[in-house]
């Protein structure tokens, strides 16, 4: 069996999602190809070991540059802020690399535009470049996705989506590198809003056209940080200025007319982590909760008047999607397992030498909006069209 050897760029709380991904896929699913945890690269050489030690990378390394360069290397996966994404991604697909990189995809639409057209060029070669919108992989999201493809809403008529998380309620919590935009690009708009717009364009197969809507900073300085780990921190000395939104409100509308209402906060007391779209039709309307992700709510409004009602479905059957390669019928999934289908898909789609699923492309496409957004909140919620066309061309 072909062995793809896999490297690693960050090492925090998306390299230990992936970490359980890659380890996973291959005991779980009969892939075309053995990934091989070859190396994990970090800025810090000790955390980095200890990090390789615990996720079970056979190395660790300091210089991403190197690592890209050996001949032993055929994946890059990139978990580092998304000031590094473009820089990282080009890179390695000009070394000759497959690429797996977190979203969103950049920081910037100049950037994610260089990304998708070095991914186009790479492609002409046989090299593939997946966005880790994991989401997508949830088996309740794409057996809506499946639903709605088959007609069972119909013709869709609106859309809700949000995500809406609470740890940073706390004025206290300090200033991570997601709450500077110079790292991170923007807040609540692009680190979760873009989960929300891709799942709206995935599960509808339709994009966002325009958009309006307004961004706003709820607590403006936090305390500097100290030490973090993952969406938690301890605060340092001093203080400093959170120049990313906190919470984002939008309206979209898709190229059919259909229109969309989104929402990305991280300020919604009480809410961990509630990612939510719900797909309305003239046939019957679905819905979903990452909060309660081994689910989708079916209506079905060519029923009988007086049988109608939202039925929750559990998606845990073999013939659902992802669901065959684990445990029987009811014995529920979580969120790890959505990164071991995000490699076997990958995986899939480099042996089989197809583009696997989303594509950088599909990145820009959620890059663009996430522009759109920013442009009409800074032009009093002005209608803004969403930027089309092909990625420009990079020397």
């Amino acid at each position: 069996m072909t062995t793809l050897r896999v490297a690693m760029i960050g090492y925090g709380f998306m390299g230990a999602a992936h970490s359980q991904g890659w380890r996973t896929a291959p005991r779980v699913f009969d892939l075309p190809a053995e990934p091989e945890m070859a190396v994990v690269v970090g800025r810090n050489a000790e955390a980095v070991a200890a990090a390789a030690h615990k996720w079970g990378w056979a190395e660790s390394s300091t210089d991403w540059r190197e690592v890209i360069a050996r001949d032993d290397i055929d994946v890059v996966d990139i978990v580092t802020p998304g000031d590094s994404h473009a820089e990282i991604a080009i890179a390695a697909l000009e070394a000759g690399k497959h690429v797996l990189c977190e979203k969103p995809l950049a920081n910037t639409v100049a950037e994610a535009e260089a990304m998708a057209e070095a991914a186009e060029r790479a492609a002409a070669k046989g090299i593939r470049a997946m966005v880790g919108f994991t989401y997508r992989r949830v088996p309740a999201v794409t057996f809506l996705r499946n639903l709605i493809a088959e007609g069972a809403v119909g013709t869709i008529n609106q859309v809700r989506a949000s995500y809406r998380q609470d740890w940073l309620v706390d004025p206290e919590m300090p200033l991570a590198w997601r709450l500077q935009k110079e790292h991170a690009g923007s807040g609540a708009l692009g680190d979760i809003g873009a989960h929300a717009i891709d799942l709206a364009q995935f599960v509808t197969g339709l994009n966002l056209e325009k958009v309006s809507g307004v961004i706003d900073t709820i607590v403006k300085e936090r305390p500097l940080l100290d030490s973090g780990s993952g969406l938690s921190g301890t605060a340092g000395v001093g203080k400093g200025q959170v120049t990313v939104d906190d919470i984002a409100i939008f309206t979209g509308r898709f190229e059919s007319g259909a229109l969309a209402s989104f929402e990305a906060s991280r300020f919604a007391t009480g809410r961990k982590n509630a990612l939510q779209i719900e797909v309305s039709g003239d046939k019957g309307a679905l819905a979903f909760d990452l909060e309660d992700l081994n689910s989708v709510q079916f209506y079905d409004r060519t029923t009988p008047a007086d049988r109608q009602g939202f039925r929750k479905v559990l998606v845990t059957e073999a013939k659902h999607p992802y669901v065959s390669g684990w445990w029987p019928a009811g014995h529920m999934l979580g969120y790890e397992h959505g990164f071991s289908h995000q490699v076997k898909d990958l995986v899939e789609g480099i042996v089989a030498g197809t583009d696997p699923h989303p594509t950088f492309a599909d990145g820009l496409r959620v890059q663009r909006v996430l522009d759109a957004v920013e442009r009409s909140s800074g032009n009093d919620s002005a209608w803004t069209r969403v930027a089309a066309g092909v990625p420009a061309q990079v020397s």
